[in-house]
């Protein structure tokens, strides 16, 4: 997304908490954030399928050229940003949703990186199920593990014998910035028992991070104060979590 994130990243996979990231193909950094991984092959990390940009001074567009799936940009020629998401989801062509997909996901592979999964960027797609079914398709196709949403397609990707987180992921976006390494070690000591997921979206609220996402800069500072702290190492270890990524669901995956 940003130097600022990416930078926030390489931190808490090394020194922190954090098991996994995921690469949006789309974005200025991501050629940034790709050399990281060249250069750490242990990291695992998945493609997060980018198709909605969400601010609008700072924009991203598809890998596809335009003329070739018209319904997935506005009139510049951008994605849609998360306020024209309704009307994103209304009109979407799924053929050229599953184009611009395909191409994020060789964009990665041609920089010689091997992911373990796919999920997705800000889209809300309890009203389009056949959104995932695209995504279910593609991991399938790219021997792949998918984070899986809402229990109907938990259940369903879950009767086809194939590992999947087994509630709801976690969005760090939902919970109050105030004081919120307190509220992650309560979640953490209340975690249920089976396969977890956490959406954590660290950053560094320096001037950059300030510029782009003014309102989510201090969200994505206090995820990173949490991951990197030692409540957080004290927590885990003190409630018998372990810690996965998406390789242990990708080997499963691949067998079936």
């Amino acid at each position: 997304m940003c130097h600022a994130v990416n930078e926030a990243i390489f931190t808490v996979l090394r020194q922190g908490i954090a098991t996994s990231a995921t690469i949006m193909a789309p974005c200025p950094w991501a050629l940034h954030a790709a050399q990281f991984l060249t250069a750490h092959p242990e990291i695992s990390f998945g493609v997060h399928l980018t198709v909605i940009s969400e601010w609008l001074n700072y924009r991203w567009d598809p890998l596809t050229p335009r003329e070739k799936i018209p319904t997935l940009v506005e009139s510049l020629g951008y994605f849609y940003t998360f306020d024209q998401m309704p009307e994103f989801l209304a009109k979407v062509n799924l053929s050229e949703l599953e184009t611009e997909f395909r191409a994020q996901i060789e964009w990665v592979l041609a920089q010689g990186l091997k992911p373990s999964h796919l999920d997705w960027h800000s889209l809300r797609i309890d009203t389009r199920p056949e959104i995932s079914d695209v995504m279910l398709k593609l991991a399938r196709e790219y021997g792949l593990a998918l984070r899986v949403r809402g229990t109907i397609q938990i259940e369903k990707v879950q009767g086809m014998g194939l590992p999947v987180n087994d509630f709801d992921f976690l969005d760090s976006y939902l919970i109050d910035p105030q004081d919120k390494t307190s509220r992650y070690i309560e979640l953490l000591n209340e975690l249920p028992e089976g396969l977890s997921e956490w959406a954590v979206h660290p950053g560094i609220a320096n001037p950059e991070l300030l510029t782009i996402d003014p309102g989510g800069a201090q969200t994505r500072q206090a995820d990173f104060d949490f991951l990197m702290s030692p409540q957080a190492k004290d927590a885990i270890t003190r409630e018998g979590i372990t810690l996965l990524d998406y390789r242990t669901l990708q080997d499963v995956w691949m067998s079936k």
